[in-house]
């Protein structure tokens, strides 16, 4: 009994030996950590692993303190490459991976220290270097955020949440005053919104603050502008006046909001038909009818085209029609029949065509098929 024991001992232990080794383990894991120039873990790169010997790729993402970790790799030879943004930081090649764990490493810093080192780069100008490119990356974040913010507050201002871009914009400049263009972007929700409160104090307060935004945004942008001119910058202020000048209208500094208009034209001499026509708007509603002619004659001259111009100065030029002392009849004023003719034949069909026809029908005039000398022209109908 004790040998057959034996020998079934002998055999169970020879099975056991031949059995293959179903788990060994036949890949390696990597791991490291990505930090940049300044030592600030590298969030959301993606470091890529390629194996030069089969060509297989693994790409990894880095979490919030820069870290990354992957099962599962081929042993061999691998290039790697630091991504972020789609952009290439760094890169190592032929990185070995075995059966055990590979700790690779992205320092900037340090990297940046060892290639000044071999460039002769001494130690005073490598801390420059570093702390220029620190700077420029902390811009780039905050650039980041402010358009973040940008883009939030003109997301709410076309869908008429005025307030949610307020907070927006005004965050924004908290965070970075010196952007014109936000500046103006919350004067902008500033002005479209007071027309929309039915408090007269809480409108003005609006009207207001959107006129004191538009300066601070001209102000940066004709300092800007004198330290680096760009060929969009007088379109740009020209759009500040323009806009800075409809805020001042609503608070009554219409002597004000002419000179914003003139500003505008000269800056932007192909915005100038829309400028002085909108100055004519203001000085009608301020009942200032011949300086509002001059204005859309301004507007007509940059821009013959300009059916409304014609329009609105033939509004202004019924207001200086006079009485005939011998027969008691309107006379109106010369130009007038010419200017509401004049928008029928650009716009015949447009928003204003029944009000030129019943201003024509007022004055005794007829309505011109087609405008200018020896044209014929078509009765009012009455």
């Amino acid at each position: 009994m004790k040998n057959r024991f034996a020998v079934i001992l002998l055999g169970a232990l020879l099975v056991a030996l031949i059995v293959p080794p179903l788990f060994a383990q036949s890949t390696g894991s990597v791991k490291g950590v990505c930090k940049d120039v300044s030592g600030t873990p590298i969030a959301g790169a993606i470091v890529e692993w390629r194996n030069t010997d089969n060509g297989r790729k693994y790409s990894l993402k880095t979490n919030k303190k820069g870290e990354y970790f992957s099962l599962g790799f081929d042993p061999g030879k691998y290039d790697v490459v630091l991504l972020k943004d789609g952009k290439q930081i760094d890169q190592v090649k032929g990185f070995p991976v075995g059966l055990d764990e590979a700790d690779l490493n992205f320092d900037e810093k340090q990297a940046q220290a060892e290639t000044a080192k071999q460039q002769g780069i001494s130690p005073e100008q490598l801390k420059q270097m570093q702390e220029q490119t620190e700077k420029a990356n902390k811009e780039k974040d905050v650039v980041k955020q402010l358009n973040e913010r940008l883009a939030a507050a003109n997301t709410a201002i076309q869908g008429g949440d005025f307030d949610t871009a307020i907070t927006q914009l005004a965050a924004a400049n908290q965070m970075d005053p010196s952007r014109d263009i936000l500046w103006a972007r919350l004067a902008d929700a500033y002005l479209l919104s007071a027309g929309k409160q039915t408090d007269p104090a809480e409108k003005t307060r609006r009207y207001t603050e959107a006129l004191t935004d538009y300066q601070k945004a001209l102000d940066l942008k004709q300092k800007a502008t004198q330290a680096s001119p760009k060929p969009d910058d007088p379109k740009i202020m020209a759009a500040y006046y323009n806009n800075m000048a409809q805020a001042e209208s609503k608070v009554g500094k219409v002597d004000d909001a002419i000179k914003a208009y003139d500003q505008a034209a000269q800056l932007n001499p192909a915005g100038a038909a829309q400028y002085y026509y909108n100055q004519g708007a203001v000085l009608t509603n301020a009942n200032r009818p011949d300086e509002a002619i001059a204005s859309f004659d301004k507007s007509i001259a940059a821009d013959p085209n300009k059916a409304e111009a014609y329009y609105q100065k033939g509004v202004n030029l019924i207001a200086k029609e006079t009485v005939d002392p011998k027969t008691g009849k309107a006379v109106p004023a010369p130009g007038t029949e010419e200017a509401f003719n004049k928008y029928l034949e650009l716009q015949p069909n447009g928003p204003f065509a029944d009000g030129a026809k019943a201003m024509l029908q007022s004055i005794g005039s007829t309505v011109e098929t087609s405008y200018g000398a020896n044209k014929k022209k078509a009765p009012v109908k009455k």
